[in-house]
């Protein structure tokens, strides 16, 4: 206990000393949002990666799905590394950089308001960001506590208590950029980590042969008197296994606080670069997380809920509960850290949101065009000031909402991810992608695809899930395009002198 303890302390102390050393650096709203558009290659895609991977994945999804699908698993960790990270940076990263610089956008619904000329759609973007950026939230937080009551015997109220005030402290003091220097922290222990616990788990199975060799021992859910599903190559249930791959893997490239990752990289190179970079750490660590999840049958039955379902959410600790003490501090350290990052991303892209698409919206020129009046540079810098004030006002507001819902969650802490990556990624993904690429997207378009992202998910939701909600966000994903690109091609198109002024950042 006292190894778990002084490493954990040691731990939060760094991450609090890096919010304190980046402090003058989150002064500006430039500062406090996009670390003044200059964060290089490994603090941007360590910042991705450890901003995507958190104990939503360590914990729910690899016990869930490891549970369901086996080894073949490991998959949705192959998918998320070159679906969510090498595409999405190729296909994202250079263009989203060059035209939220060029439109002087610093939040995706200030995109989707310059974009397609539409104030509308940014308030209705940020809205939808804030409100369903919440129960993934509550998803991460669920998910530290559990490994955090089984590593120190501490009630789950609390540690989701102390984890929200650590992480508020350094987001509120140091911006993005304190968020970014300890992503890059919080990245190499989760890379040592990952790799370290999967050696010792399948050390207590006998190795790597003998574990896959019980694996595929075991029967099938379906039929007891068929084994080898759960060792084999797409396992058990490949068409649901797909879903999950899309809606991990493809989801990231419609959500807030991932694509913003790519306004704050300093230039082309350094997209490049990391590409490379965030792909390989994907590959490593949701990798891991997915292949270790893929042997927790090997740890007996979990326990059940009061509606009777299995609690799919104390797989990975009790897959971990016997392990030395050094190796569960270690564990603690690998889960704070994948998730205090993603928590720091989340409430910095809620606060920001909420603030500068809503309270402050101001309307911007594009590049060429004359302003409509100017401001005197001293009261500027007061309104700039402000805007950072009430940006850490909503981080403790949108901390406080999220604590509420993590203190009584409504179910696994999959569904909770599910039902807010679809909503968010089903209603933003194809009009934000698409509008980097296409000059006919329409703004009725995005209106329509608004309301089929968040519609579908609601509507699944309150009607008792009929689909589930890992396949119903993977729908709302793909259909998005389809949505987009029927509207473009039947209501009127924008005007051709504003698009090609949005485009000319490509040139």
């Amino acid at each position: 206990m006292f190894i778990k303890i002084l490493l954990t302390i040691i731990f939060l102390a760094v991450m609090v000393a890096v919010g304190i050393y980046s402090r003058k650096q989150a002064s500006s709203v430039d500062g406090f949002v996009l670390g003044g558009r200059s964060v290089g290659p490994w603090l941007t895609a360590f910042a991705y990666g450890t901003s995507y991977f958190s104990a939503v994945v360590f914990v729910g999804y690899a016990g869930q799905f490891g549970w369901k699908y086996g080894l073949s698993s490991t998959w949705i960790g192959v998918g998320n590394a070159v679906i969510g990270s090498l595409l999405a940076w190729l296909l994202l990263g250079r263009r989203t950089k060059l035209m939220t610089q060029h439109i002087e956008s610093r939040t995706m619904p200030d995109f989707f308001g310059t974009r397609f000329d539409s104030q509308g759609l940014r308030v209705v973007a940020s809205v939808i960001a804030f409100v369903f950026l919440i129960p993934y939230t509550a998803g991460v937080y669920k998910g530290i506590s559990t490994l955090f009551e089984m590593g120190f015997g501490i009630p789950y109220e609390y540690c989701v208590i102390i984890m929200a005030i650590l992480t508020a402290f350094y987001v509120i003091l140091g911006g993005y950029k304190a968020t970014a220097m300890n992503d890059f922290i919080q990245g190499i222990i989760m890379l040592f980590g990952i790799v370290t616990v999967i050696a010792a788990v399948l050390n207590t199975q006998g190795g790597l042969s003998a574990a896959i060799d019980k694996m595929a021992s075991l029967p099938s859910d379906n039929d007891q008197n068929v084994n080898g599903g759960f060792a084999s190559l797409f396992g058990p249930d490949p068409w649901n296994l797909l879903g999950v791959v899309i809606l991990t893997s493809l989801g990231t490239w419609g959500l807030p606080q991932m694509v913003g990752k790519f306004y704050s990289i300093t230039d082309e190179s350094a997209i490049r670069r990391g590409t490379v970079i965030s792909t390989i750490f994907a590959f490593i660590v949701a990798g891991g997380c997915y292949f270790l999840g893929g042997f927790g049958r090997l740890f007996g039955m979990p326990p059940t809920l009061p509606n009777g379902k299995l609690a799919f959410d104390s797989i990975v600790p009790s897959m971990l509960v016997t392990l030395p003490d050094i190796i569960i501090a270690l564990v603690v350290l690998l889960v704070l850290s994948a998730s205090m990052s993603t928590l720091a991303s989340l409430v910095l892209t809620s606060s920001s949101t909420m603030t500068l698409d809503l309270i402050y919206r101001d309307k911007k020129s594009l590049p060429g065009e004359v302003e409509e009046g100017t401001i005197d540079d001293t009261v500027s810098e007061k309104i700039e000031r402000r805007k950072v004030v009430v940006m850490r006002v909503l981080i403790v507001f949108f901390i406080v909402i999220s604590l509420m819902i993590a203190l009584n969650p409504p179910t696994f802490i999959a569904q909770l991810m599910g039902i807010s990556w679809g909503a968010l990624a089903g209603a933003f993904l194809a009009p934000f992608m698409l509008g980097l690429y296409w000059r006919g997207v329409t703004t009725a378009s995005v209106w329509a695809c608004f309301a089929w992202g968040v519609g579908i998910t609601v509507v699944n939701m309150l009607i008792g899930n009929p689909i589930n909600p890992i396949n119903c966000g993977a729908i709302a994903m793909v259909g998005g395009f389809i949505v987009v690109a029927l509207f473009s091609l039947f209501t009127p198109k924008m005007q051709k002198t504003y698009t090609d002024k949005i485009f000319e950042c490509y040139k």
